[in-house]
Order: structure tokens, then C-alpha cells, then sequence
């Protein structure tokens, strides 16, 4: 392969995408903030004596409609947690659309009726965008950058650099329900199960988790790439190490099954309504507590810890043995976000 092109491996969010990001992007735009490679950069007004979130993303999931949600919604509810798992209440949004000549103006209301239901529903504004059309092609198609804006009410502050050894791993639900929705979205399988992605704003349960929580160390949403690769970057900016069980991890049955039928792993399938949370161990029962009271969270658990040694991330199988779980290498579904 010519490695001197971009391939759909670079979007995957795993190993190759990654390497990107460092070797080429952090060369040129390096600076304290952005070298944190979080969901959001934090940023600071000395004189007006407030902290800022800023994040952006952009959404080019195919197909644009898919079971649980559309383009619309997943652009608001991206942006919306990486915000939140930061710690920052989100406030204001941009929205940029780039459409394709001949793309219909009814799928486009409904798009930006979403987008409105989704902003309501986070109690975020859309205060400014953009819109581009481009050359007609043979396929309909709509992109979607978001730019979002949050505030911190308080000085306490989430990051890898607060996670120590004997920290619990925690996560709000079931994994890999969007990426599975997509799959099944396209059509290309005859597959009969029905799946729903789990597209949602989690400001919501996190505003409550930190509200009376504050050893709460960092939050991430494992996004592109999956549960497998969130942890791993944590285990990296941390310098630690994560034991995962295997058995702790909720799959529902219809995600396990594609999984076997395609060859997928879904501990790398992609998720837009799950928060992977670190947090201290004293903290379990009142952080599960809290998080199965509230609708996103029904389903929380406990499924792993951090330590010292080994470093990187690993998975206890339901034999009792571990073996290690590594960043995607490669790309499993392009166009999943």
C-alpha cells in the first residue's frame, strides 16, 4: 500500500488514525491544550475568571437515516458529549452543512427538525452556521460539522493525569449498538435482527454524576473505534495500566451475533450513547446508584480496574486467563459517524 496517501483506515479512530494526529497534525499545531488529545479543549479567560470547552466534529455517517437516529441528531448529541464528558455544561453550537446538489429538501427538514429536537432536548442553542453546495454526483449526500461550546460552574477538573492505581473502570450500557444499526442500515446484509442505535445526549447523567461526585477522574465516549480503543487511550495518557472482564461487559445478543457472522469484535464497534468513566474505587455504589436511577444509565456497571503493571489494556476471559486488547489497527465500518 502507498503510504504516501490517505486511506479510509485513517478515519477509524484505532492505531492508524492516531499516528496521523501525532506525526503530522501535532507537528504543525502543537500547544499545551491541543497536545491533551481530549474530547474537548479546555480554555481559560484569566480576566473574566471562567473556563471554556470547545469541541468540533464532523459527520459524514452513511446512510443518513438510520434506526435510532439520522446525520441531524448524531451531530448534535457528538458534539453535545464530547462536552460533557469533559465535565463542562454545553451551551452554544455551530452548524455547517455541506450538500450535494440534488440532495432532497424534504430529507433536509427532517434532518434540521432532528437537529432541533436533539438541541432541545441537551439545552443547547444553535447560534451560528454555514451552508456549501457542491457538484451533483450519483449519490445523495449531506456532511455535517459541528463546532460546540460549554462552560464549567466549578474548579474541578477531569484528566488522565488524575487517574491513580485501584480506580474502577465504569460504563453506562450495553457497546456497539450504533455500529451495528449502521450495518444494518445499509442494507448489504439480509440480516432480520433489529437494533437500534443508542444515539443520545449524556449531559444529562453526567450534570448528575458530578453534581455530588467529585472523584470522578476522567470520562470518555468510546466513539470511532469502540470501547477497545478509548481504554487504550487512557491507558496511554495515564502511563497505567486497565484490566478489563470480559464477563462485566453487556453485549446484547443481536450485536454478539453480526459480530460472529462478519467477524467483528464489538469491544471496537462504535457507540454515540455511552460514557466510560474512571473513577475511585470507594465511589461504586453511590456512582452505580446514581447511574441506573437515570434512563441512560439503567444498565450501568462496574467492568474493570486500573494498576500499575501490566501497562496498555487487557481483557480477563470468562476462563480467568488475559490477553491484551489493542488499539484498532486497522478500520472494521467506514462512515459510521
Amino acid at each position: 500500500m502507498n503510504k504516501d496517501i490517505v486511506t479510509l483506515a485513517h478515519g477509524s479512530g484505532g492505531r492508524k488514525m492516531h499516528r496521523l494526529i501525532k506525526e503530522l497534525f501535532l507537528k504543525y499545531f502543537s500547544n499545551p491544550i491541543l497536545a491533551r488529545l481530549e474530547d474537548s479543549a479546555e480554555v481559560a479567560e484569566p480576566h473574566l475568571k471562567k473556563r471554556f470547552a470547545l469541541t468540533t466534529d464532523s459527520y459524514v455517517v452513511q446512510p443518513v437515516f438510520f434506526p435510532g437516529g439520522d446525520i441531524g441528531k448524531l451531530a448534535v448529541c457528538g458534539t453535545v458529549n464530547d462536552l460533557a464528558v469533559k465535565g463542562a455544561l454545553p451551551k452554544y453550537l455551530s452548524a455547517s452543512f455541506i450538500i450535494r446538489e440534488g440532495f432532497s429538501l424534504n430529507y433536509l427538514e427532517k434532518i434540521c427538525q432532528s437537529m432541533a429536537k436533539a438541541a432541545k432536548a441537551a439545552k443547547i442553542k444553535i447560534v451560528t452556521g454555514d451552508t456549501k453546495v457542491i457538484e451533483r454526483s450519483t449519490q445523495e449526500e449531506i456532511y455535517i460539522t459541528t463546532s460546540g461550546v460549554g462552560v464549567y460552574n466549578n474548579n474541578y477538573r477531569l484528566g488522565a493525569e488524575k487517574v491513580q492505581t485501584g480506580d474502577l473502570v465504569l460504563i453506562n450500557g450495553a457497546i456497539g449498538e450504533h455500529e451495528t444499526a449502521i450495518i444494518l442500515a445499509r442494507g448489504q446484509f439480509e440480516f432480520k435482527a433489529k437494533i437500534i442505535s443508542d444515539c443520545a445526549s449524556l449531559n444529562g447523567l453526567i450534570t448528575n454524576l458530578l453534581k455530588t461526585n467529585n472523584k470522578i477522574r476522567m470520562m470518555r465516549d468510546p466513539t470511532r473505534g469502540g470501547l477497545a480503543t478509548t481504554l487504550n487511550e487512557i491507558a496511554e495518557l495515564s502511563n497505567l495500566g486497565i484490566i478489563i472482564d470480559e464477563s462485566k461487559i453487556l453485549i446484547k445478543p443481536a450485536v454478539k451475533g453480526i459480530c460472529e457472522l462478519l467477524g467483528f469484535d464489538p469491544l471496537y464497534l462504535a457507540n454515540e450513547g455511552k460514557v466510560v468513566i474512571i473513577a475511585a474505587r470507594s465511589e461504586e455504589k453511590r456512582l452505580l446508584a446514581k447511574m441506573r436511577k437515570h434512563r441512560l444509565g439503567k444498565q450501568a456497571n462496574v467492568i474493570g480496574e486500573i494498576v500499575k503493571q501490566p501497562k496498555g489494556v487487557w481483557v480477563k476471559t470468562k476462563l480467568g486467563s488475559i490477553k491484551p486488547l489493542l488499539m484498532l489497527e486497522g478500520q472494521q465500518l467506514p462512515r459510521i459517524c
